[in-house]
């Protein structure tokens, strides 16, 4: 059970970590190091900071070295400052072939001694939305890259030994039109489950439906009885007892991991 809370864990801050690095966008346009710093924090739930350690090796599954990133943290900041540059600069390049490009770049510089491949991906959310490419992160690139694995692994390698940009670009290029094929069927699906859920707490909890109360439930994989607090759904009583009607009617399970309690839609 240890085992599985843990993974959960990792899940949810994954998911904060980009909602997050989302918010910081609304306040600030550009993607800077020292949001990549917060993003991988917010992943780790911790204090992690620039790789320090010197003689970090990324190894195959038979353990063979592949790579080497720099080392230094001096070095590192300087390299993730030049990608600052290169993210946030107007230029000419599509904007789908930048991102390419900068995801190498970020890969291969490996700022952080655990957690630069899930804020890696994160980032790509980051710059599609930044370029008006995406209005919410609906879209799951990890689940492609996870798939596709052993592939996506080979095309950076390529271009850091071959220099070959052409198939990473057009692998993040299949990437993006997969997922985003996938994400539309998802999305529908939720918002025929969101309209649905709406419709029958409406007419078996009246006292407890409201369609901020719906957005809330919607808006995670899971909720908390604080989300409803601070949306200004009711007092700490008021949301409880609308939280504990709606698992007693079938709409809601609770969880327990760790110390929180997580709240997940049941259909």
């Amino acid at each position: 059970m240890k085992l599985e809370n843990s993974a959960i864990m990792e899940v949810l801050s994954y998911k904060e970590a980009r909602w997050l690095g989302l918010e910081r966008l609304e306040s600030k346009q550009f993607i800077t190091t020292n949001l990549c710093i917060e993003i991988v924090q917010c992943i780790k739930q911790n204090t992690a900071g620039i790789r320090v350690t010197p003689g970090t090796t990324l190894s195959n599954t038979k353990g063979d070295v592949i790579y080497s990133p720099p080392s230094g943290e001096d070095i590192i900041r300087e390299k993730l400052a030049n990608l600052e540059r290169f993210i946030n600069q107007d230029s000419s390049l599509d904007p789908l072939n930048k991102l390419a490009l900068m995801h190498y770049q970020f890969e291969a510089i490996h700022p952080f001694s655990d957690g630069s491949g899930r804020t890696g991906r994160i980032l790509l959310l980051l710059y599609l939305k930044m370029e008006h490419l995406l209005d919410i992160p609906a879209i799951y690139l990890s689940e492609y890259i996870i798939e596709n694995k052993s592939d996506y692994y080979k095309k950076l390698r390529n271009v850091t030994e071959k220099n070959d940009w052409e198939s990473m670009i057009l692998y993040m290029l299949d990437m993006i039109e997969t997922t985003a094929k996938k994400g539309l069927v998802r999305l529908e699906g939720i918002l025929t489950l969101m309209e649905e859920s709406a419709e029958k707490i409406k007419n078996d909890l009246p006292n407890a439906y409201s369609k901020d109360l719906i957005e809330i439930l919607f808006r995670l994989p899971y909720t908390k009885r604080q989300f409803l607090i601070n949306a200004g759904l009711g007092t700490p009583k008021a949301v409880g007892n609308y939280l504990i009607a709606l698992e007693v009617y079938g709409f809601l399970k609770s969880y327990k991991v760790g110390k929180e309690n997580f709240i997940l839609i049941t259909n």
